[in-house]
């Protein structure tokens, strides 16, 4: 056996998976390393892809050249797509997964990947000699050797699972933590702490009363994750269902809260605010007599099902009792009660952008590991840093996505410029330029940029050409196509809108809020005759057509104030300056500057605690 390779990624979930392909599919020989090959990509926690701001990111991978969105799409048993209601820039993809067909998707995606091979054990320590990462050892006496090394270690290291004062170890139940790893990183001088999530309990589905609750059924329209042109969702769909807490189930749940690790004082790890236990929502938000709960499918031929908004750490018979009161639980059974887990991670303001160390050469972090929740934000991570394990190996180049470009350089930037004081999720709010950051237009974004990096394949492209030749006929035919009042005002009179004094383009026209291209296209044959010469993903062409016209304005405005705020990106910093000599500098200023020491006066004006006026003073240093 071969113990050499280019790459060695260690642990196989959604940032180890992307991780790997990544690397493997540019050409690097990679090595992926799991404790349990049957738990590639498991869904640790709830069997769903997408949602706000996370949509965005799924459909970024794929559009660059990543895998979690065909998974998604190849074994989705929903799909809906979130904040229809608001603008184009909040739309969000999210999908239920059936878990088990997520995890063989992987694993055939993974074993049928050129370059990539896969060993079954546990990494405990990394070799590191003169400061460089030169492999890793395992518990079965292993050494391998690469070139650079991922850790995606998820929730394992040094996990610890808590049942109200039930403590079992771990990094999810029935699977055994990672132990080292931290102690040596440690000692080189890396700083970690502790984070802590938890799950709910899983349901059985036939001791549910249906009847009792509201059905949420999916949407079966043209929308999906990937941008590659297949049929998505072959599997069997399935309806999700909601119900809602009431005063009986918070005074059970207020009889175990001494029990309860997250209170008596047994967890003492930073939680995850934006979403929190079943215990911590009686506590916080005390006036609220009731919490709306989804009951998720696990998958297309089990009765499991995951009980969304009940994540729990309370005793079992807490638990229980609490289900208990709510009249569709009455006579519940679950396959295993909720738990809070805490596992280490590390300061992420210790990575470079291409989530690199900081301190060590040759090794990147990528999940979990940086304080992130979420199998999405996860994913981002691996791909960057499988295609910068690739190009450390092989160039001298690196791979780093602005704020601008895509949400997961919000998510990079904003780990690494500025830390965490909680599992980080990613949201809208969280883009300036949400705008441009659309999930319409992450293939426009991106695939290019992919397909340069030998990542994405010629078919993105042609997809990608195709579908941007398209709109942009339409546009023009819209841009240079007059109507006349006397032609069109009968049309505009039923759908509600003024009548027309003078001609006007149909572009101008489309930009009313009451019309879109389906309501008024067989009110101008012409038009409808261009749509009708459309072939292929006919519904997604029109959609990204119609959304840059009405929004054509927004749109180059926030390109503008991106392009501006770039001027700063091209200003490099880093090592040239010695932040604790200019006294002129506030100190909070002086110190997080020298310990962030930022690449660039960009990254600068974005650490918490710099304030414009220590930027301007940077300037005026800089001879700006």
């Amino acid at each position: 056996m071969n113990f050499k390779y280019d790459v060695i990624v260690v642990g196989a979930g959604h940032a180890g998976c992307e991780a790997a392909t990544a690397a493997a599919n540019m050409g690097s020989k990679t090595l992926l390393i799991t404790m349990d090959m049957n738990k590639i990509a498991q869904m640790s926690c709830n069997p769903a892809v997408g949602g706000i701001a996370k949509g965005q990111i799924v459909r970024e991978i794929d559009a660059l050249g990543g895998q979690m969105g065909i998974v998604t799409d190849m074994t989705a048993i929903q799909f809906r797509m979130l904040n229809k209601s608001k603008g184009p820039a909040m739309w969000s993809p999210r999908a239920q997964s059936d878990r088990t067909q997520f995890i063989i998707k992987w694993r055939e995606i993974i074993e049928n990947t050129d370059n990539l091979f896969m060993w079954q054990d546990a990494v405990t320590s990394l070799i590191i000699e003169n400061k460089e990462v030169k492999g890793v050892k395992t518990a079965l006496g292993v050494s391998f050797s690469a070139q650079a090394v991922i850790l995606t270690n998820g929730t394992f290291l040094n996990g610890l699972m808590h049942i109200g004062a039930t403590q079992l170890t771990g990094g999810r139940t029935s699977e055994p933590a990672s132990y080292g790893i931290t102690e040596q990183l440690r000692e080189a001088g890396f700083t970690t702490d502790r984070m802590k999530t938890g799950t709910p309990a899983r349901i059985d589905g036939r001791s549910v009363d249906f009847s009792l609750m509201e059905e949420q059924e999916g949407e079966n329209d043209f929308h999906k994750f990937s941008y590659l042109d297949f049929e998505p969702r072959p599997l069997k769909q399935l309806s999700c269902w909601i119900s809602n807490t009431n005063m009986d189930v918070h005074d059970k749940l207020r009889e175990g809260l001494e029990f309860s690790p997250l209170y008596n004082g047994q967890i003492k790890s930073i939680g995850p605010r934006y979403c929190p236990s079943i215990e911590t929502k009686i506590v916080t938000f005390a006036e609220k007599t009731s919490h709306q709960l989804f009951l998720e499918p696990e998958g297309e031929n089990t009765q499991e099902y995951y009980l969304n908004g009940f994540s729990s750490s309370l005793p079992l018979h807490n638990q229980i009792e609490a289900l208990q009161k709510i009249p569709a639980f009455r006579n519940i059974h679950i396959f295993r009660p909720g738990y809070a887990i805490e596992y280490d991670f590390f300061d992420p303001t210790q990575l470079k952008h291409t989530l690199e160390t900081k301190l060590l050469k040759n090794l990147f972090f990528a999940g979990q590991i940086n304080g992130t929740t979420g199998y999405e934000e996860a994913g981002g991570q691996g791909l960057i840093a499988g295609i910068n394990a690739h190009l450390k190996c092989h160039t001298d180049k690196e791979f780093i996505l602005r704020r601008d470009q895509a949400y997961i350089g919000v998510l990079i930037d904003d780990l690494v410029t500025k830390g965490v004081d909680e599992p980080y999720r990613m949201f809208t709010s969280r883009a300036e330029y949400r705008i441009l950051l659309r999930q319409d237009d992450a293939d426009a974004r991106l695939t290019k940029i992919g397909y340069d990096l030998g990542l994405a394949k010629q078919e993105r492209v042609d997809l990608l050409n195709e579908k941007q030749s398209e709109i942009n006929r339409l546009i023009e035919f819209t841009s240079n196509y007059s109507l006349k009042p006397d032609y069109i005002n009968p049309a505009l009179e039923k759908l509600g809108t003024s009548p027309l004094k003078q001609g006007t383009k149909l572009k101008d026209l489309l930009m009313r809020p009451q019309i879109n291209i389906e309501n008024i296209k067989e009110a101008i044959p012409a038009f409808k005759s261009e749509i009708d010469k459309l072939t292929n993903r006919k519904e997604e062409i029109l959609e990204a057509t119609e959304i840059i016209i009405k929004y054509d304005g927004y749109i180059k405005r926030e390109q503008l104030i991106a392009e501006k705020i770039t001027r700063l990106e091209n200003i490099l910093i880093k090592d040239k300056i010695d932040y604790e000599s200019i006294l002129s500098l506030s100190t909070e200023a002086r110190q997080k500057l020298a310990k962030i020491n930022p690449e660039t006066i960009g990254q600068a004006s974005r650490i918490p605690g710099v304030s414009p006026n220590d930027i301007s003073i940077l300037l005026v240093l800089l001879g700006r």
